[in-house]
């Protein structure tokens, strides 16, 4: 006979303690400092594909580890109210890369040259690679954005933020943020009509 016996029941087990959100180990950190590290450990990877996407495996190890020390010594200036500290960490990583605004450019013309067999084995984690790949040629586009412009499209494109998101990571207005990728979106579109492909609306909030 197996179970427990009559009229005795199994002590419940403890629920797990819930994660910490982000604003709390912010928190945490400026106390213990070593709390820090979880916000490392989550988003390290995104932020260092964000930056590889755009610059180049090469400088993404360098911008990604400078993001989260920038991060690190500024934890005292993160607002609370957001539970999330992705779009802070995106808009610190966008800034850095506009440092290197001409290796962006030099990258999606050198991509842009290149055959679509090769982009597919050499840059495999650009998106300019893909749709270079998919017969597209995105990438003489994205060179011809402005900067502020491509910076908006890509965050959507690459980070999957929502426009209030990047509003808070690029520390402009909402309006500014759609007007910006209304304009970015009217030259992607265009391109790829121009090829001969068929583009869906993709408005989103």
């Amino acid at each position: 006979m197996t179970g427990a016996p009559s009229g005795l029941s199994r002590p419940a087990r403890p629920e797990p303690e819930p994660e910490p959100s982000d604003a709390e180990v912010i928190a945490a950190s400026r106390r213990n400092p070593e709390r820090f590290a979880v916000l490392f450990d989550r988003h390290y990877t995104e932020i260092h594909r964000y930056v590889g996407r755009r610059l180049g495996t090469d400088g993404a190890d360098d911008i990604a580890a400078e993001t989260f020390l920038i991060a690190f010594r500024r934890r005292g200036t993160f607002e609370p109210a957001h539970s999330s500290v992705r779009p802070w960490l995106y808009g610190i990583a966008t800034r850095l890369i506009s440092r290197h605004r001409r290796d962006e450019l030099r990258r999606y013309r050198a991509v842009a040259r290149m055959p679509a067999d090769d982009v597919v084995e050499s840059h495999e984690n650009s998106v300019a690679a893909a749709v270079t790949a998919a017969g597209f040629g995105l990438s003489p586009v994205l060179a011809g954005l402005r900067h502020g412009d491509r910076d908006v499209l890509l965050l959507v494109a690459l980070a999957d933020l929502t426009y209030p998101e990047v509003a808070e990571a690029l520390g402009i207005a909402y309006g500014t943020v759609c007007s910006r990728l209304s304009r970015a979106r009217k030259h992607v579109r265009a391109a790829l009509r121009a090829a001969g492909h068929t583009v869906e609306e993709d408005d989103r909030g």
